[in-house]
């Protein structure tokens, strides 16, 4: 593992379910030595929010606030399948996790929320939190975990990135958070979890992931 780099690592709430998901928390757990901040989708919580917005018609300010705490849940049921990670709702507890060499999983709700200056509505989700916190943290890595087939993805890094959001791949907003950003940006397919099976390192990316 590359000891002195900070992996933010997003696991899409479309792995809930995936046989995939416990080996990824296994070998986060094992491998994160204080180095490892993992996001949480929304998954199966932010859909019923986006129900609910359907059936209420509330406003998406409030839907935005009920899905941040939909990837708190989302965060909250990761922990609870791997007694080995840690949850952390800020920077300063981010910051003791890491002191403790223990991988975290992020409940985002509490410093978001804080935060104005991020946009309340459906274009920014937890792909481009993710960003954001990598921004925060001054990552050197943030990997984005999805249950995509990227094979078909086989076009220059500049065109890869715009067929990505016109397939809803990622968010409205992703593109735009990780523009100019000094760390390196991957996806890499929920199945690929043995790329990490010695440690995490980028060289283990080289085959599998696409770079953003």
């Amino acid at each position: 593992m590359q000891n002195n780099q900070l992996w933010v690592i997003k696991l899409g709430g479309s792995l809930l379910g995936s046989p995939a998901l416990p080996h990824w928390l296994s070998l986060l757990a094992k491998h994160g030595n204080g180095k490892v901040v993992i996001v949480p989708g929304g998954s199966v919580f932010a859909d019923a929010v986006r129900q609910a917005q359907s059936l209420s018609g509330m406003s998406d300010g409030l839907a935005h606030e009920l899905a941040l705490l939909a990837m708190d849940q989302f965060g909250l049921l990761l922990a609870g399948m791997q007694p080995d990670l840690v949850t952390a709702t800020n920077e300063l507890e981010i910051a003791e996790r890491g002191w403790q060499h223990r991988a975290v999983v992020w409940l985002p709700s509490q410093m978001v929320l804080a935060d104005a200056t991020v946009e309340q509505s459906w274009r920014v989700t937890s792909d481009s939190l993710s960003a954001w916190l990598a921004n925060k943290l001054a990552a050197d890595q943030l990997l984005l975990i999805k249950s995509v087939d990227l094979s078909s993805y086989q076009q220059s890094q500049a065109a890869l990135a715009k067929s990505l959001l016109d397939d809803g791949v990622v968010d409205a907003c992703f593109l735009d958070g990780i523009a100019g950003q000094r760390y390196q940006t991957r996806l890499l397919n929920r199945d690929d979890y043995t790329v990490f099976e010695q440690g995490l390192c980028t060289q283990g990316l080289q085959e599998k992931a696409r770079l953003l």
